[in-house]
């Protein structure tokens, strides 16, 4: 059983280095991606997304720098909770932005702290009156997984738990771009108090999905290799206790075999 037990251990710890691998092929792609994305000149949301693209494909621009401009719809902003920055408890502040086409843009002006008194944004973030320039990247809507908070399906919404794009369409007139924009500075215009922007995605982090892959391969090593020193080591202490308390060692000769009364053995004699 204990044979079983230990292959058991030595094939899925094997199973979880080579998963932390393709984890790291995964971060690695990922990192490229983004480093190609945020090289690439800024470039008017109208002309990335314009209004007869409902169906593109959206991860094909996710990190792309954009530029627009819009006024923002103050009374239709929404935190998002949930948002811990350097350690901090805070929310995300997602202001609608109006486009010239009549369409629709969540803008994610960036960080406040919140230690869980603000249940709306605050009246001293304020957004800039009239026609503003936003620079900052697009982001997919957020979905929840299978765990996280919910949100109330109807009735207007002052906070939600992520930036769900699908949600904020039903409480927000005009038809919403199916991507968010992540503010990477503040308008010349925005006054003071205003969010923290947040700082664009990190290149070249690729976590410890090395590391850890090195040490389920070396837990596997030490299954594979240490297990049956184990059991050889085992063997050879219970041939040692056996020779201690009177039963033969494996080197001692056989009981059964010592001669008899008549055995020609018995009548050897040795030459001088």
């Amino acid at each position: 059983m204990s044979h079983l037990i230990v292959v058991g251990l030595v094939v899925a710890f094997v199973s979880l280095g080579f998963w932390q691998l393709r984890r790291l092929d995964e971060v690695q792609a990922q990192n490229a991606r983004i480093a190609v994305r945020l090289a690439e000149p800024e470039i008017q949301l109208a002309r990335l997304l314009p209004p007869d693209a409902a169906d593109a494909d959206i991860e094909a621009v996710v990190d792309r720098p954009v530029e627009t401009q819009g006024r923002y719809r103050a009374e239709d902003q929404v935190l998002i909770r949930g948002r811990s920055l350097d350690g901090a408890p805070g929310s995300w502040v997602v202001v609608p932005l109006e486009l010239a086409d009549g369409r629709v843009v969540a803008v994610n002006r960036g960080w406040i702290r919140n230690d869980g008194r603000y249940i709306a944004v605050p009246d001293t973030y304020r957004v800039p009156s009239g026609e503003v320039t936003v620079n900052g990247l697009l982001q997919p809507s957020q979905e929840r997984g299978s765990l996280g908070a919910t949100d109330p399906p109807d009735g207007r919404l002052r906070s939600l738990a992520r930036v769900d794009l699908d949600r904020l369409d039903q409480q927000v007139a005009g038809d919403v771009v199916p991507a968010w924009l992540q503010m990477t500075d503040l308008e010349p215009e925005a006054p003071d108090p205003s969010p923290r922007p947040l700082d664009p995605p990190e290149v070249g982090d690729e976590g410890p999905h090395l590391s850890y892959a090195g040490q389920w391969f070396t837990f596997a090593a030490i299954g594979a290799v240490g297990y049956p020193f184990i059991l050889r080591r085992a063997s050879r202490e219970r041939a040692g206790d056996g020779a201690a308390d009177g039963r033969p060692g494996p080197d001692d000769p056989d009981p059964d075999d010592r001669p008899e009364p008549g055995d020609p053995r018995l009548d050897a004699t040795v030459e001088p």
